[in-house]
């Protein structure tokens, strides 16, 4: 069994010669050793008290927001015996963020933007990073302040109309 999976080889012999974004990890992974550090025990999906850990692609771990949000309780990462997690900088000591992920609105799905009434994002949002914003015609717009989103991913079920997303973003302060 090969170290490294080459996702973009994975997907074409699938059929889907054009893969979408990176899966999402559960907290305190780091990405550039993943796949070769993870044996695919999944001993951190059932740890997950929230649910929201899965078995994904070539059996490794993912986060699914559509089944809530992240608590950063580290469970995932106590359970697992082998290095895949690091929630302190090597070099510091320093507590290192969870991830670099921030919420991201898919602005033509999103009912506000189609001046339908909702917030429902913002409202579930605990780090209030979703603020709405008046525009022209009385509609108030999301708006995600990137740097104060956790990348928890409470919006993300929460949205009625799947419009919302959580992406890698460029954070301060956060080396991958």
């Amino acid at each position: 069994m090969p170290d490294d999976v080459d996702s973009g080889r994975r997907a074409f012999l699938r059929g889907r010669p054009r893969p979408g974004p990176s899966p999402i990890r559960p907290p305190w992974a780091v990405e550039t050793r993943f796949t070769a550090a993870c044996t695919r025990c999944n001993a951190c999906v059932p740890a997950c008290p929230e649910g929201i850990v899965a078995i994904g692609d070539g059996g490794f771990p993912v986060v699914d927001f559509r089944r809530g949000e992240c608590s950063f309780c580290g469970a995932c990462a106590d359970a697992c015996s082998h290095p895949v997690f690091q929630r302190t900088d090597p070099a510091t000591g320093a507590v290192r963020a969870p991830w670099d992920l921030a919420a991201l609105i898919a602005e033509p799905a999103c009912f506000s933007v189609q001046r339908v009434f909702c917030r429902s994002c913002g409202d579930v949002c605990p780090q209030s990073a979703i603020r709405f914003r008046l525009a022209p015609g009385g509609a108030a717009l999301p708006v995600v302040e990137q740097d104060a989103c956790s990348g928890c991913g409470a919006c993300v079920s929460a949205c009625p109309a799947g419009a919302v997303t959580v992406r890698a973003v460029q954070k301060e302060g956060f080396a991958r």
